[in-house]
């Protein structure tokens, strides 16, 4: 039977450690404080607006869903679930269970409204994966897909599909790529065709089997079968990971990702890479962003060319924060900070879209200005000329 928002409160607690997988453990220091010396600009302008707040919730975690848009249509997925006071970790009850929920906004991202019962929101009532067996059309005009994952490290990963604007999802269907263990995977796409698509995920790595290593596959029978491309960048070392790629496809078909990184020694970092080969080989370019303290990058092009990397930055000041690159991923700016007046640093995993004006709509989790005050929020930006 399917729960609805109302009854969570009447959840079994036995199911809860299960579903709190949406991010491991808070990975930063809590009162590390940011270099004085790095350069920060603003952005040309600025607006925020509330996506999700509830007293007593915690909204977390949007980049392991997504954003879609479709004129002034958009729907974001995200994880709602209980908040709790703490200093070791994500400000979240883990004795209470996680419930997945999307909302939407027919108003261009001014105003939302929740949408709490979805086939996907309940693990425990999710149906059992069964393959494709019809191919989808990835340029279809109401389209969505969304990857899922089950847990970190091992997966599996699944995904759903949508061709009405994310008002009913069919699935999951299982994924699975020859050759590649432990998918952990959320939604990163490049569509080339009506059936040819890339995916961009994580997976295992082979020295201690954790989610660790960034790769891509590509289907060209509209998703019915996915075969590996490339592994992109090296095995992280013992203790470091490449996880959690943003990617588009550049206008001269160059494509472009950027990954969240960790070594052992060294605070979260965002590298980029780029392709002219459709992902056959990759040339490492460079850091988009350095000592951010752990966050997932959101890739979009802008309308002028440019392109900009969105990401949390959890080291005080806490906030949201930005770079641009003016030659396809190449060099980075400074760093552009959107706000920082977060209350800590347990916010971030953005996801972003340029709206038709020419601003960019980032949505993340967020907390402030009271320690209990935990939302999905975004900010509307224009970015400047560097």
């Amino acid at each position: 039977m399917k729960i609805t928002h109302p009854l969570i409160f009447m959840l079994a607690l036995a199911s809860c450690a299960a579903q709190a997988k949406d991010d491991a453990k808070l990975e930063i220091t809590a009162d590390k404080t940011e270099k004085a010396a790095v350069p920060k600009l603003k952005p040309a302008t600025q607006e925020n607006v509330i996506v999700y707040k509830e007293a007593g919730r915690y909204g977390g975690w949007p980049a392991n869903q997504g954003l879609w848009q479709w004129g002034d249509e958009l729907v974001v997925g995200f994880t709602s679930t209980w908040y709790k006071q703490t200093t070791t970790d994500h400000r979240i009850d883990r004795t209470k269970p996680s419930y997945r929920i999307q909302s939407r906004s027919l108003d261009g991202g001014k105003t939302w409204k929740e949408e709490p019962d979805q086939p996907y929101s309940e693990r425990k009532e999710e149906v059992k994966p069964t393959p494709l067996t019809e191919p989808l059309d990835f340029t279809a005009p109401n389209f969505a897909l969304m990857f899922r994952f089950g847990s970190l490290h091992s997966g599996p990963s699944t995904f759903y599909t949508s061709l009405d604007r994310c008002k009913s999802w069919k699935g999951p269907y299982s994924f699975a790529v020859d050759g590649v263990e432990g998918i952990c995977t959320r939604t990163d796409l490049i569509v080339f065709g009506p059936r040819d698509c890339m995916m961009f995920g994580s997976c295992g790595k082979k020295i201690d089997g954790k989610e660790g290593r960034v790769f891509c596959a590509r289907t060209t029978d509209g998703g019915l079968n996915w075969k590996l491309v490339s592994l992109i960048g090296p095995e992280p070392m013992e203790g470091g990971y490449a996880i959690m790629p943003s990617s588009l496809r550049l206008k001269d078909g160059t494509l472009l990702t950027t990954i969240r990184r960790s070594d052992p020694k060294v605070s979260g970092f965002i590298e980029a890479w780029r392709s002219s080969d459709l992902g056959k080989t990759w040339t490492f370019t460079g850091k988009a962003a350095t000592g951010i303290g752990g966050n997932p990058p959101a890739l979009v092009q802008l309308h002028d060319g440019r392109v900009a990397v969105t990401y949390g930055f959890r080291h005080k000041p806490s906030g949201m924060r930005a770079s641009i690159s003016a030659d396809g991923g190449v060099t980075w700016g400074p760093q552009i900070v959107l706000r920082e007046d977060g209350y800590d640093g347990d916010l971030g995993y953005p996801r972003s879209v340029v709206r038709p004006d020419g601003r960019v709509l980032t949505v993340y989790y967020f907390n402030g200005p009271k320690e209990d005050d935990r939302a999905i929020e975004g900010t509307f930006w224009t970015a400047p000329q560097l």
